[in-house]
């Protein structure tokens, strides 16, 4: 069975060879404000998550699936965090933490898929690109945070569960952190 792919066929820009899609985020940055209540990448990401996360290779089929690429395995960061902590207000402060801490971007020597996603040209698009995946991981960890916390207040089993797991076999942190 093929792991899923996006159904976002239309986008409005790319940076190096990701696709730049409108969000519905509060936190500024360069993606375009999504209107409407549709689902937007982020949505996607994490409802084909669970599915996703067991697949070792993953074909690439638009500039789309390298986006749901970067949040998938953000995600997978998100629940390691989430895993320790005994609440949603603490929650909250480890994903902001995390979500401003440093990461590396495609191009980097740190960045684990130089191999699927291409380098920005110039540094005006290095900037847009660190900007873009700053704002993807500020609504992604708020997101994974409403998914791992719901009402009760008390984590989720059954997405705390999925920490563990590696989609393609890598990982955003590098290795022992």
């Amino acid at each position: 069975m093929p792991a899923y792919h996006s159904t976002i066929k239309e986008f409005p820009s790319t940076v190096g060879n990701m696709a730049i899609l409108p969000l519905r985020t509060q936190f500024r940055g360069p993606a375009p404000q999504q209107m409407n209540n549709d689902n937007d990448i982020i949505d996607e990401s994490l409802y084909y998550f669970k599915a996703n996360v067991f697949f070792r290779t993953y074909e690439i089929k638009s500039e789309v699936d390298r986006t749901l690429i970067y949040i998938t395995l953000y995600i997978t960061e998100c629940l390691k965090k989430l895993q320790r902590c005994a609440n949603k207000n603490q929650g909250q402060q480890e994903m902001y933490s995390l979500a401003i801490s440093k990461f590396d971007i495609p191009g980097e020597a740190g960045f684990p898929l130089n191999a699927v996603y291409a380098k920005p040209q110039t540094a005006q698009e290095t900037d847009l690109m660190r900007q873009y995946i700053l704002q993807l991981r500020h609504e992604t960890g708020n997101r994974v945070l409403e998914k791992v916390f719901g009402e009760d207040g008390k984590p989720n089993k059954w997405w705390i569960c999925f920490a563990k797991k590696k989609f393609m076999e890598k990982s955003l942190s590098g290795p022992g952190q």
